[in-house]
């Protein structure tokens, strides 16, 4: 039996595992190993569906040190205008150059695939059985921790009754080459009558690519438990051109927290402001799960009109659906597409820096990459993890619409202690990952108007976190509605 000796053991090579060690890596002389199930880094990515991009710009998504993409904005299609999206394969490629051109050429990275932790310690190899003593001389690192749930190896939640075709958004673009049954095979027929079960954004990316496909909106079905509020991609831009849409949006949503009486009104003054969306106007949404998107893919999805505000699918049937709430016929022959499966599945925060151990998890709200690699810098650059966790709380997932002010209350705590210390906001400002960062660095001392977005911002700042903290302590009181919507 061998044994190996490194500073840090990675479990996990998705995106935060990479993140991290990458900055690690390049902020430490530390060796690191980094081990995956998996055969190839990537984490989720390696089994998304076909069709998924990320949801805001490459610019600043993978590891620090390697772009993701050109920088370059997309000319047609429903991102047109804005800069670009990864697509799965490419975010992929992009994660084994990562191994390839910058982990591994270090000298100081060793990459495991197909490799378990033991419960003991020791490591395992899944295709040999080969186990491996192991010698960790400072930290254990959970890089997946937050790994979400996967549409393709996803367990439906509900029944399904046989004779039933029920799917993942992953066998999609294969349908027209996947086995027949013999009444299609008669017909020559692939099913022309859909319906997407889920609420989240795997389901608005099914919806978007079955229309852009050719289905007709017609024959689409959406059992829609909860409506969602909706980040405005306009917003997240890294461009200086979008500077006021990017860094004024952020003085809207400070605006918005200062003066908010309620979670709803606070939704309300963001989606005046331009920050967010809905799908449907006529719905007041009561779910924020940070999905983000562009007002072409809004309009797409207000062509399906047959959306079905039942609650959860309890069992699907070949002629009906029984719902929590009530039953809806469905044609036959209809495929059902299955995007129920979590990305944000509920996790107790913790601690990230502990005993001999790193839960990476995120301190920065919605941005794993970024979250990532600030904890390895803070891990490189501080001794105490008294330090460390002032420097990096656990930005707590707002499940509910009541969690979000307490939420946001961490996210704006944690970004004013990075402030606070010269050497991680150096680095930021320097970070690709920071999206805003070297923005806010490229600002002309003469260009008034960005200065006064500055000055607004940096005004807004101690009011919006006073009321965010009433709200946070009030958000779970019964509130009357507001106007601008009603509660489905």
């Amino acid at each position: 039996m061998s044994t190996l000796e490194t500073d840090y053991l990675v479990i996990g090579a998705g995106t935060s595992g990479l993140a991290f060690s990458d900055a690690l890596v390049a902020e430490s002389d530390a060796r690191v190993l980094l081990v995956d199930r998996r055969g190839q880094p990537g984490g989720h990515w390696t089994e998304a569906y076909p069709f998924v991009r990320l949801h805001q710009p490459s610019a600043f998504y993978g590891v620090n040190s390697l772009d993701l993409g050109r920088s370059r904005k997309d000319d047609s299609g429903l991102n047109a205008g804005l800069y670009e999206l990864a697509s799965g394969s490419e975010v992929c490629s992009y994660f084994d150059r990562v191994m390839r051109e910058r982990l591994l050429p270090s000298g100081r990275l060793d990459w495991r695939p197909m490799t378990e932790v033991l419960p003991d310690g020791r490591l395992r190899n899944l295709l040999s059985g080969e186990i491996t003593e192991l010698v960790v001389r400072r930290r254990v690192v959970d890089a997946a921790y937050g790994a979400p749930r996967i549409a393709a190896n996803h367990r439906p939640p509900f029944e399904i009754a046989p004779g039933v075709q029920c799917v993942p958004p992953n066998a999609l673009p294969g349908l027209a080459t996947a086995p027949r049954g013999p009444a299609e095979a008669a017909s020559n027929l692939l099913p022309r009558r859909f319906v997407i079960l889920g609420a989240g954004k795997t389901a608005m990316d099914t919806g978007v690519w079955l229309l852009q496909s050719g289905a007709r909106p017609e024959d689409i079905q959406w059992v829609m438990p909860r409506d969602s509020w909706l980040i405005h991609r306009l917003t997240t831009q890294p461009g200086m051109e979008f500077f006021e849409h990017s860094i004024g949006s952020q003085a809207d949503q400070m605006q918005a927290f200062a003066e908010a009486s309620t979670v709803d009104d606070l939704f309300l003054r963001l989606e005046a402001a331009g920050c967010v969306m809905r799908i449907h106007r006529d719905r007041l949404p009561t779910m924020f799960h940070l999905a983000t998107i562009s007002p072409g893919e809004v309009d797409e999805l207000r062509r399906i009109e047959q959306v079905i505000r039942l609650g959860r699918v309890r069992r699907i049937e070949p002629h009906q659906m029984v719902l929590e709430h009530g039953e809806v016929p469905v044609a036959e022959g209809t495929l059902f597409i299955d995007c129920t499966a979590s990305a944000v599945e509920p996790r107790p925060a913790q601690p990230i820096f502990q005993d001999g151990r790193i839960v990476i998890q995120l301190v920065r709200l919605p941005q794993p990459a970024f979250s990532a690699a600030l904890i390895g810098w803070v891990e490189a650059h501080h001794s105490d993890d008294t330090v460390k966790n002032g420097l990096c709380r656990t930005v707590p997932f707002p499940y509910s619409m009541a969690d979000y002010p307490a939420t946001m209350l961490v996210n704006l705590s944690n970004q004013a202690a990075w402030g606070r210390d010269p050497g991680l906001r150096a680095w930021m400002r320097a970070s690709r990952l920071d999206g805003f960062g070297p923005m806010l660095s490229q600002v002309d001392p003469q260009d008034a108007g960005k200065l006064a977005i500055l000055a607004r911002l940096k005004a807004l700042a101690a009011p919006a976190m006073q009321n965010l903290a009433r709200l946070a302590a009030t958000a779970r009181s019964p509130a009357s509605t507001p106007a601008g919507g009603t509660r489905p």
